[in-house]
């Protein structure tokens, strides 16, 4: 039987949950919070977590893959009152097994059990061989960049065609690199197609290649990128910036792996494994007309999905410590160190340009003259320091106190927050209960059990 972990607030399904499942022969702890329910998952050995979305210091979805990521590594069965599409998406796409409403989780919750234990157990008896990947560049060991390593040991082990998706500057060429690499093509060529700029003139030449005299200036015989991927691999960079009229061409050499050089009367094989990869949601360029849909399902056989490194912060430390050292050998530096302060404004930050904008600010870290043997923040650009100093005063005022450490009590949070409330109401109302009534919105015999509670007079 499973050892199954509850976190939710609702102490009524809690209890009928508990007695259902230790009535199955299952193990039960439960927890009110997401902090109590991780630091179950700490100290016990969990199988399952069923978990609310909407709970007093979180939401339960954005925690999902930190509790995946534990060491058991427990399903997760999303339950929740809130019965919302988006909220049953983003739970299967952060790894949850089923999303399940509340008012039928007594109901379904043991079919889906069965199955989550079924699958679990399946799993923990294939036989799995430790493979150590060769993931020189890709830093960071986030859960989000973890699950994608898993994703990438799995689409090298395959040949099926892969298609990396992430917003620009997430690694999807390191990614695609590193499947060609874990792969059994590894020996052989990674063969990039840039399809951003590719010419549709030049189309088949590129990738064809030609024979001597096809054409004007074609002196000699040239080979093009698809012989140069024959057992290796072929990587479609920015695959979404196909022009429609090369995209029946690029089908049809993936249906048939065959092409014929410009100026030639016989037909050539290439053995070659696709990968590609597109900052664009390529389901919205097919219902817009601009991708077909045919070349989509040619491409999406596996897919990966890489993070933005907003999502991933926990790896912005060792993205800054493998940076400096990279740039210190570039520059023949010494090595430098990093300050505390620099962290912090570089972890405050919301990188919407990715990885890619954290190496172009170190780089001009390390170009700047008057740097010492230490970075600290006064070495970034201005918009961190400024970024950072907005969010300390932004702090400070919206926590009422000057140091974490003197963090209040939720209760003493609120009971504060209720007298300072109840104050600005008596002002307003003029001190007329039946007028703060409607200020407020409270009804009459509530508020004078407000009053008495925080000792507030009102005639």
């Amino acid at each position: 039987m499973a050892r199954i972990l509850i976190i939710d607030d609702d102490s009524v399904l809690v209890e009928m949950l508990t007695d259902q499942l230790t009535g199955g022969g299952h193990g039960v702890v439960s927890a009110g919070t997401l902090q109590e329910g991780l630091l179950l998952l700490r100290q016990e050995s969990i199988d399952i977590v069923l978990l609310d979305v909407r709970l007093p210091d979180g939401n339960g979805l954005e925690y999902i893959p930190i509790i995946t990521g534990a060491a058991t590594k427990p399903e997760v069965i999303i339950i929740t009152g809130q019965g919302e599409a988006d909220g049953a998406e983003k739970a299967v796409v952060s790894g949850a097994w089923s999303y399940i409403e509340k008012p039928y989780v007594i109901r379904e919750l043991s079919l889906q059990l069965a199955r989550v234990l079924q699958y679990r157990r399946e799993k923990l008896k294939v036989a799995t061989v430790l493979v150590s990947l060769k993931r020189d560049k890709i830093i960071g060991n986030s859960p989000a960049i973890r699950r994608c390593l898993d994703l990438v040991a799995r689409a090298a082990a395959s040949t099926v065609s892969v298609l990396v998706g992430g917003v620009t500057g997430t690694g999807k060429e390191l990614f695609a690199r590193a499947i060609h690499e874990n792969s059994a093509r590894a020996d052989n060529n990674f063969v990039v197609v840039d399809c951003a700029a590719l010419p549709e003139t030049l189309i088949e030449s590129t990738l064809f290649g030609h024979v001597k005299g096809a054409f004007t200036n074609a002196d000699s015989s040239q080979d093009g990128l698809v012989k140069h991927a024959h057992q290796g691999t072929l990587f479609l960079d920015e695959v979404g910036e196909l022009p429609l009229s090369i995209q029946k061409t690029f089908l049809r050499l993936l249906q048939e792996h065959e092409y014929r050089p410009v100026g030639s009367s016989r037909h050539q094989y290439s053995d070659f494994r696709v990968v590609a990869a597109t900052n664009r949601n390529l389901v919205e360029c097919v219902n817009k007309g601009t991708f077909r849909e045919d070349l989509l399902f040619r491409l999406q056989a596996f897919t990966i999905d890489l993070p933005e490194l907003k999502s991933r912060g926990q790896d912005i430390r060792e993205l800054v410590l493998h940076f400096a050292a990279k740039l210190c050998q570039r520059y023949g530096m010494e090595v430098k160190g990093i300050a505390g302060d620099f962290l912090e404004a570089l972890e405050a930050y919301k990188w919407p340009g990715n990885v890619r904008e954290l190496y172009q600010t170190m780089e001009h870290v390390f170009t700047n003259p008057l740097l010492g043997p230490t970075c600290f923040a006064i070495h970034l650009p201005e918009r961190f320091r400024v970024q950072q100093a907005r969010a300390g005063v932004k702090a400070k005022i919206m926590a009422g106190f000057d140091t974490p450490h003197a963090l209040p009590t939720w209760s003493a949070h609120k009971n504060g927050c209720e007298l300072e409330y109840l104050r600005r109401l008596k002002f307003a109302a003029g001190g007329n209960v039946t007028e703060a009534a409607r200020l407020s919105g409270i009804s009459r015999t509530r508020l004078y059990q407000l009053f008495e509670k925080h000792g507030v007079e009102f005639s």
